[in-house]
């Protein structure tokens, strides 16, 4: 027999209950990697599953079993266990794995975006504690653990924060920020791209001899690989999206986004035709502009004005025509786009806000990328969110396997010090079940990381996605089981406050940093009753 008979109980319902562990892994941390995008419309949720699915798997082979030898091997001494006392350990391991797995769920079902790192780390800390006090655990690596906590915050938002700085310098600042934005667009996945292929080949997977590749043959696939990605973007991406932004302009939208209207009295009910060639031979509606003064003039009609600057018609108008705009007070704020849907056909509409409106949703208001602009992020979006679902994979799938790992190693070896290394096809067993999260519950939590939180714009998520991704990449290279949770947080907080501070809803944060803060005891303390009840059956 492969298991051993006295292990083999301890296996089963450790696998069975690290599947579940890693399906709510899935459910938790799905909007970690793509709540930007899928609330911003870039991907489909059904997309987003689909692209999860694959990089959550990759990233788990690739980058996931170092992070995966420290949760098993670096919290603890599991040198005390090797004396005839490794039936302790796989009891202990089975108690870790279901004091995560238990508040996980509970945080889940609340809504709560915590840390399963935190978890797992206090769970396997609550069970050694009951197996043998404070002896064997490795404090020092605890104390770095719980300082990467609050550096990983802040490191993720101090790298989100610069990578939005030079977006905005580079492109969101200058003139034409579409055209700035195309010549950055190779440079931008060229980077990414070389991040993410260092990530993978340096120290990479002894599983697939990664780590037999010397340092400049990592150089060289690094940077060769960016360079055809950027050869790719520029030859073939940029000219379609340059031509598309030709084609757009002929058909009335100005380069900025607005709208070209043609001059000159229509018909009753006939439509305002949207065409014009170009902006000088028409009104160009800008933003922020009255816009029944601007309707007013493109028939030709002289509006009177209220003292408060409001346009008031001097009489009836038939029905169908746009003059009825005139009859009613507009906002001064008034979007194109809503006012050719609902206007240009003689619908009533309505361009009104409501007074009470709070400070945080004006503020959101004003943060918006150029149109064209945004459509040009929305391609980098869904490579960063497919890095940042790689990266997530890497790192949090350690969190569902780690411990099954030590159970499956001393249930097929007898031996607690587990010096096999991580096998393979149970790396593929964690990335699975974080995907099936990701697809049955992974919606819950999409919208307080991606809308609730701060207002995101395809710009500002590309620094995000990118900026958190490369925190949690280099600390799974280091080794260290930093929180994915901990790093998108910090850069969705730092860049959502650069951008205005009436961007972030500071209540939801201190929440989730509640929420934070009583993972580690909660997980513990459920991982010490159960293994205080294991242990009187023994």
């Amino acid at each position: 027999m492969l298991v051993s008979e006295d292990a083999l109980v301890y296996v089963i319902v450790g696998f069975i209950i690290a599947f579940i562990l890693a399906f709510g892994i899935g459910a938790n941390d799905v909007a970690n990697s793509f709540g930007t995008s899928v609330g911003a419309k870039v991907l489909t949720l059904r997309q987003a599953c689909i692209l999860g699915t694959i990089f959550e798997i990759a990233g788990a082979i690739l980058i996931g079993y170092r992070v995966s030898d420290t949760i098993r091997k670096g919290i603890i001494d599991v040198s005390l266990y090797n004396n005839g006392s490794e039936t302790l350990l796989l009891a202990g391991n089975v108690a870790a794995l279901s004091g995560s797995c238990v508040w996980l769920f509970v945080a889940t079902l609340l809504k709560l975006p915590v840390s399963t790192t935190h978890s797992i780390v206090g769970a396997t800390v609550g069970f050694s504690l009951v197996a043998h006090g404070i002896q064997g655990i490795n404090w020092k690596k605890i104390g770095l653990i719980v300082g990467s906590w609050f550096v990983s915050p802040l490191m993720s938002g101090i790298i989100t924060v610069f990578s939005f700085w030079i977006v905005k310098k580079l492109v969101l600042k200058r003139d034409d920020p579409f055209s700035a934005g195309l010549q950055m667009l190779p440079v931008f996945y060229a980077f990414t791209t070389a991040v993410n292929a260092f990530s993978v080949f340096y120290k990479g997977s002894s599983l697939l001899k990664f780590d037999q590749i010397p340092l400049y043959g990592v150089l060289i696939l690094t940077f060769g690989l960016a360079f055809i990605v950027s050869l790719i973007i520029f030859f073939f991406f940029v000219p379609r999206l340059r031509a598309k932004k030709l084609t757009v302009e002929e058909e009335g939208e100005s380069p900025d986004g607005s709208i070209v209207l043609e001059k000159g009295r229509k018909k009753d009910g006939e439509k305002t035709p949207l065409k014009e060639k170009s902006a000088p031979s028409g009104i160009l509606i800008e933003k922020d502009t009255n816009i029944d003064v601007i309707l007013a003039e493109a028939h030709g009609i002289t509006p009177s004005l209220t003292p408060n600057g409001k346009a008031m018609s001097n009489g009836p108008s038939p029905q169908g025509s746009i003059t009825p705009l005139l009859f009613r007070e507009s906002n001064s704020t008034f979007s194109s786009r809503k006012l050719l849907q609902d206007n240009f056909d003689g619908s009533p509409g309505s361009s009104s806000k409501d007074s009470s409106t709070s400070d945080l949703e004006k503020g959101r208001e004003q943060l918006k990328d150029e149109p064209k602009t945004a459509k040009l992020f929305s391609f980098l979006q869904v490579l960063t969110a497919v890095f940042g679902s790689f990266a997530h994979g890497g790192n949090d799938v350690s969190n569902a396997i780690g411990p099954l790992v030590s159970i499956w190693i001393i249930g097929t070896q007898g031996n607690a010090l587990q010096k096999a290394e991580t096998p393979l096809w149970i790396l593929i067993f964690g990335g699975a079940g974080i995907s099936i999260g990701l697809w049955v519950w992974g919606r819950r939590v999409i919208q307080t990381m991606g809308e609730d939180l701060t207002k995101i714009t395809p710009s500002s998520g590309f620094c995000i996605e990118v900026g958190s991704a490369l925190t949690v990449l280099i600390a799974s290279n280091i080794g260290i089981p930093i929180s994915t949770t901990h790093c998108k947080v910090g850069s969705v907080v730092c860049v959502g406050r650069y951008r205005s501070k009436q961007n972030v809803d500071f209540k939801l944060f201190r929440n989730i940093v509640l929420a934070w803060c009583v993972t580690l005891p909660v997980a513990g303390g459920i991982s010490a009753g159960i293994m205080a009840i294991i242990m009187q059956t023994l």
